[in-house]
């Protein structure tokens, strides 16, 4: 099936403004018109980041690996007792999920009508999802070289027709694609268990795990893109990023150590830019100031240069869907400001 038609890629340039904010995908509730809303209300202005929304609220094939499942080429999933599992063709669950993805698109376009901008939109990258589905005979799929090939090569093509249908939708955006990977670390060390429980699964060599995630980033570029990397703080898999090729890393910087930072510092100077997650998404709110120096104190601490912090985006320590309704749009307030008061400490 050929991609849609297209507009031209929009001309190349700074991956977001100084002082930008976004949110990681995820929100409460049900209702995409609402979430499209909310988003583009509370991000949608200059400088800050409106991403496409994820309701999981709605059930299966609105989680991540449901949602990533409505972009495979020519690979059809569908949900098991035990899970997600690979199947010789696509059935209702899969359906459900590509209905979700395109209401979810259909809604945000209609609300974004003249909107110009960046916009991102998520997927799971290729070896989380390898590692959160089945095989047909109860393995993860991540265990069989075949099925790592193909997945890798059906995520690539889909994730490309998925933006392409974004920049059809909405003319003016600027896509960023967010590539969340937390599964890496347990895929390269060999920690995922087997379907008995009672081992694991065999590591995947760092080289192949770098050019399958290296192939997806090319996608996105070539579909005129910019891929950023979302991974967890623990064991964060940096030095393969920045190898593969992304344009900016995405985790949590308040679980972040000193070797962590100086991780996250050989990353920048190597041109990658930081989406720290500072905001948590449950409890009470930080000041402005504290959520501004999770990453001021230890950016000065590394050496990175204070005009560095300008070009940091802040963002919440994970996605939303877990919080209160009511407190979506004053966390988001909160990171806006703690944006602005990063932004003036880079003229420090």
């Amino acid at each position: 099936m050929p991609a849609p038609d297209v507009a031209p890629a929009p001309a190349a340039g700074p991956l977001t403004a100084p002082g930008a904010v976004t949110g990681l995908g995820q929100l409460p509730g049900e209702n995409p018109r609402e979430a499209a809303r909310l988003v583009l209300g509370d991000l949608g202005e200059d400088p800050h980041v409106p991403h496409l929304p994820q309701l999981p609220a709605r059930g299966p094939g609105a989680d991540p690996v449901g949602r990533t499942a409505a972009v495979l080429v020519d690979l059809a999933v569908d949900l098991q007792p035990a899970g997600w599992r690979f199947v010789d063709a696509p059935g209702r669950d899969q359906h459900r999920a590509r209905a979700f993805l395109a209401a979810d698109l259909d809604e945000f376009a209609e609300a974004a009508e003249g909107w110009t901008g960046p916009l991102v939109v998520q997927v799971l990258g290729p070896w989380s999802l390898l590692a959160s589905v089945e095989l047909t005979r109860g393995e993860l799929a991540v265990s069989d070289h075949g099925a790592r090939r193909d997945v890798v090569t059906s995520l690539a093509e889909g994730t490309a027709r998925h933006v392409a249908d974004v920049r059809r939708l909405v003319p003016g955006a600027h896509v960023l694609v967010q590539v969340d990977e937390p599964s890496v670390p347990a895929v390269l060390a060999g920690r995922l268990p087997t379907v008995s429980g009672y081992g694991t699964l065999r590591a995947v060599h760092e080289p192949e795990v770098r050019a399958g995630l290296r192939e997806l980033l090319d996608a996105v570029r070539g579909a005129g893109a910019e891929p950023v990397v979302r991974v967890a703080a623990d064991e964060a898999p940096l030095t393969l990023v920045r190898e593969a090729g992304a344009a900016a890393v995405a985790l949590d910087v308040s679980a972040l150590d000193d070797r962590g930072w100086e991780s996250v510092a050989a990353s920048v100077e190597d041109g990658v830019r930081l989406w720290a997650g500072v905001a948590p998404v449950t409890g009470g709110l930080p000041s402005v100031a504290a959520l501004r120096d999770l990453v001021r104190g230890p950016w000065r601490r590394v050496g990175l240069p204070a005009a560095g912090l300008a070009e940091v985006v802040l963002t919440p320590v994970s996605g939303l869907a877990g919080t209160a309704p009511d407190a979506v749009r004053p966390l988001l307030r909160r990171l806006r400001e703690a944006g602005s008061a990063l932004e003036e400490s880079s003229a420090d």
